[in-house]
């Protein structure tokens, strides 16, 4: 059962990312400000849930929040930053979003730096545990996702609409073959260091 509130501040965020392990894409990350009551049978992180309920989850989680933001860090300062800082820096920005700013954060994970000296705690499977969490998770993923399908179009050979960016043995198999694109994070292990072959 998840949780609704950790701090006990009412205005409290939670903030997560989705995409950090991608080989290509963005890192997005969200907040939400959830009211104090709010209750959804679906609410889970959103790897524990379908892509179908997280549809449905998404336009509920952003008509109800008292507030919420999402933040796209490109591929290219994923490169810059080190994907750890630009998952750090995607949460901190999706907080400048909200037209609300929280008394108190809570963040998925163990890892984050003080943002605007808004007290926070760092909670690990926090999406599983806090509503809030739960929900920033499930913007996060649903506008990557989104992200994801849209530049598909443009290189449908990486099937980026059902990989999503992530290391597949599909995906690196067509970056063996034709090479990488711009969407790619050129400090990534793109392909594994010694290449099996099939005998």
């Amino acid at each position: 059962m998840l949780k609704s509130n950790f701090s006990g501040f009412q205005l409290e965020a939670g903030t997560d990312e989705a995409g950090r392990g991608c080989l290509s894409g963005p890192v997005v990350a969200a907040s939400v400000i959830l009211p104090i009551d709010f209750y959804h049978p679906f609410l889970n992180d959103s790897k524990q849930i379908s892509e179908a309920k997280r549809k449905i989850l998404r336009p509920i989680i952003e008509k109800e929040a008292l507030s919420f933001g999402v933040y796209l860090v490109s591929n290219q300062e994923v490169d810059a930053l080190n994907v750890l800082q630009a998952s750090i820096v995607a949460m901190q920005r999706s907080i400048t979003k909200m037209s609300i700013v929280p008394e108190f954060i809570i963040v998925d994970g163990n890892k984050f730096k003080s943002y605007k000296n808004i007290p926070y705690q760092t909670i690990v499977k926090g999406d599983a545990k806090y509503m809030s969490i739960a929900a920033a998770s499930i913007l996060a993923k649903t506008y990557r996702d989104e992200y994801m399908k849209k530049i598909h179009v443009e290189y449908p050979a990486y099937n980026w609409k059902k990989n999503k960016g992530y290391p597949t043995k599909e995906h690196r198999k067509v970056i063996q073959e034709i090479g990488i694109t711009e969407y790619h994070r050129k400090t990534f292990k793109l392909l594994p260091t010694q290449l099996k072959l099939d005998v």
